[in-house]
């Protein structure tokens, strides 16, 4: 006997038919097992760390360990605060980042679009390869790099600064010049890499829409403007709003290479100071209340351009 529609809609699904919550973490077990190193990951690098924040209210000392430290509350941070350096830190993290996204963060949209109108594909690949492989070389090799080419002694540039000229530069100890190096390492560096999301995003454009510009009569650059950047819109917002979290991070290795006494006034940044109180002074509480600081500042600048973008209409990262 036939069973009827109300007595089969009553029966339980199958717990392996894919539709039950168990049916279905079970149908793409395998892309759950795929996701499971990245989760531990974060979650022994990332979350699991977090804890060490309460170091920031301790007068930590190795001897008494984690638990039975002295609890100071924000002893530290009024510290910080105080410090005569905080705001020359602070003027010269806001300064680099503010640099980094005037010059840095429009370079890999120019480079893809550029990129995307390359026709013919062997020399875009070319052109790819080349431009992604900086990505790879150690920050080291880049310092290394610079010294070779700016030194004043026999470095490339001072030589033929001073065969045509008569006069060489001290790049590397002026302080008006560590800047604009840095903003330059950072774009020759990462600004091909940088370019892949944005290739992504182009890779998902509509072509109907350029065969319909076209026989509008709108030329390669107004094709650009009003279809090409458009659609990669959201993509830029998003990562606008990422890069907003990073705005004290300037990143320790390739400031720390640079960094030397004669231009420490405009080179020292959160992250070299953490490194010098809670490595070489030992000051391992003081230090994880400046890195929470950049933490907190991070979380909030993110908070408020995804706000901002939602208010313009975006979608914002949540």
């Amino acid at each position: 006997m036939k069973p009827s529609a109300t007595t089969a809609a009553a029966r339980p699904m199958s717990r392996t038919g894919g539709s039950t919550k168990w049916g279905r973490l079970w149908k793409n077990r395998w892309l759950y097992a795929l996701l499971a190193p990245g989760l531990l990951y974060f979650l022994i690098f990332k979350y699991v760390p977090m804890w060490g924040v309460l170091l920031a209210f301790q007068n930590f000392s190795p001897f008494h360990g984690f638990w039975k430290s002295e609890w100071v509350g924000f002893e530290h941070f009024r510290v910080f605060f105080t410090n005569p350096e905080f705001f020359m830190l602070l003027r010269n993290s806001l300064i680099l980042s503010l640099y980094n996204l005037l010059f840095f963060f429009p370079a890999p949209i120019i480079l893809a679009l550029l990129l995307n109108e390359v026709r013919i594909a062997l020399f875009k690949r070319t052109i790819q390869t080349l431009v992604y492989v900086p990505h790879f070389i150690s920050m080291v090799i880049v310092a290394s790099l610079t010294y070779v080419f700016l030194t004043t002694e026999g470095g490339l540039v001072n030589e033929l600064l001073q065969q045509y000229f008569g006069f060489k530069i001290s790049f590397l100890t002026s302080p008006e010049w560590f800047r604009p190096i840095i903003v330059l390492q950072t774009i020759w560096k990462e600004c091909g890499f940088g370019t892949i999301i944005f290739l992504a995003a182009l890779a998902g454009v509509d072509p109907e829409q350029y065969e319909a510009a076209i026989i509008d009569g709108a030329s390669r650059w107004r094709q650009m403007w009003h279809i090409t950047l458009p659609s990669i819109r959201s993509t830029i917002v998003i990562l606008l709003i990422l890069r907003m979290g990073d705005v004290l991070d300037n990143g320790f290795e390739q400031i720390y290479l640079l960094l030397n006494p004669l231009n420490r006034e405009v080179a020292e940044v959160f992250d070299t100071y953490v490194y010098f109180m809670g490595i070489t002074q030992g000051a391992f509480s003081y230090s994880t209340a400046v890195g929470l600081f950049k933490s907190v500042v991070g979380i909030i600048l993110v908070i408020g351009a995804n706000w901002t973008a939602k208010k313009f209409g975006q979608s914002g990262i949540y």
